[in-house]
């Protein structure tokens, strides 16, 4: 797994709109990438809506969300639809994404871990853990803590 102070490998990947989302695309702003297991799960439904209800907060700051999840397309598109998320999730489905990061587990899905990138594209924080509660009040934490652009 990318540990902090790694640079944030560079991806591209089919988002649930079917359009394509490339890392590089953020480069100059902060973004919280996170991985999770499965969509439309207990787990990764919570965490979805956690974004999802503070997303403003991050946009005002000049945060980006990003979700990634190995399923494919249309799975990510019902669980936009679902949840109503505002932000991109890209579906790995070929794990390249997840094996890039280090976050493939065992059973072939990934591991729900959560990388702060800064604007110079470097691994700032990383929150590993199941559950999806520590992961947004990390991120809550960080934007609350940043200044408005």
């Amino acid at each position: 797994m990318l540990a902090v102070g790694a640079t944030a490998p560079q991806f591209t990947g089919t988002t649930s709109d079917g359009s394509v989302f490339s890392l590089a695309s953020t480069r100059g702003r902060s973004v919280v990438l996170y991985f999770y297991p499965k969509a439309d799960t207990p787990g990764c439904t919570a965490e979805a809506r956690g974004f999802t209800e503070h997303y403003e907060e991050f946009r005002r700051k000049g945060i980006t969300v990003v979700g990634v999840s190995v399923d494919n397309v249309a799975a990510q598109r019902s669980f936009v639809e679902k949840c109503q998320i505002p932000y991109p999730l890209v579906a790995d489905h070929d794990k390249s994404i997840a094996r890039q990061y280090g976050v493939l587990g065992l059973l072939g899905y990934a591991k729900r871990v959560t990388f702060f990138i800064d604007p110079d594209g470097r691994v700032a924080q990383v929150v590993e853990g199941m559950t999806p509660g520590p992961h947004l009040k990390a991120a809550l934490e960080r934007v609350r803590d940043r200044p408005a652009p």
